[in-house]
């Protein structure tokens, strides 16, 4: 009979005494960032000789994936939240990290179940979300996680500003350009995304006003930009300078 408490203390992140876990979780993080790199390499059109050898070290890292994910749910159990034999693996299947782990393991199996290229492309691109596994190991995405969960009303009252931003400066903009560039600026939708690019502060270049009306509008916005971007990253910093204070403490 499987010991499922020692299978869940080895899966989860190791506490300095487990050597097992530690090795089990250096070995995932391991095998996440191989993946991620082996992604990134095989997009390179001078790789597509070793396209046999990509799918099968997919294969092989998507089953241990895969073994891991289902140990996981068989062993949760024995965590006290999710005791209960149905419902609490139902439970535990719905967290962030284990919906990370699908998505992890899901891309490879979804490669069998269309032909359209454009679908597998999608799809194998989705790999790329292996990447966030590592999330479970690192201690500071967690305390950045718990940061923007204390502070979750604050960056949404934030969000909204810069919603109501954008589109306050996308009009404001169509109706002082549009006459000048009916082309560029065709509509308030189009123009958005010279808001966009203005009020994160990217400024591409591409569009860009050209009437002493719209180029004064343009540096106001600017301006604004710069503020209205910088309320959710102080919220956020504040956030994580308060908790990472307590666990200093």
């Amino acid at each position: 009979m499987i010991n499922k408490e020692y299978i869940y203390k080895i899966l989860e992140p190791s506490s300095e005494d487990n050597r097992l876990s530690q090795i089990c979780d250096l070995t995932i993080i391991f095998l996440v960032i191989i993946n991620v790199i082996a992604l990134i390499i095989e997009t390179m059109p001078s790789m597509e000789v070793y396209s046999n050898e990509f799918f099968i070290f997919e294969a092989f890292s998507v089953s241990l994936f895969t073994i891991e994910y289902f140990l996981r749910v068989y062993t949760c159990t024995a965590d006290k939240r999710y005791s209960s034999p149905v419902s609490g693996r139902i439970k535990f299947i719905f967290t962030p990290l284990l919906l990370l782990d699908l998505l992890a393991i899901l891309p490879f199996y979804l490669l069998f179940l269309g032909t359209d290229l454009r679908f597998l492309r999608i799809v194998r691109l989705m790999r790329i979300f292996r990447l966030l596994r590592l999330t479970r190991y690192i201690k500071s995405i967690s305390t950045i996680s718990n940061a923007i969960k204390n502070k979750g009303p604050d960056i949404i009252i934030a969000l909204v500003m810069i919603l109501i931003m954008l589109v306050i400066s996308a009009s404001v903009m169509f109706y002082a350009e549009h006459e000048a560039q009916p082309e560029v600026f065709s509509s308030i939708p189009a123009s958005m995304w010279w808001a966009v690019a203005t009020l994160t502060t990217v400024g591409y270049g591409d569009v860009y006003p050209i009437t002493v009306l719209g180029k004064i509008m343009a540096s106001i916005i600017a301006l604004l930009g710069i503020a209205t971007i910088a309320v959710p990253t102080g919220i956020i910093t504040s956030s994580f300078a308060n908790l990472t204070d307590k666990e200093d403490d």
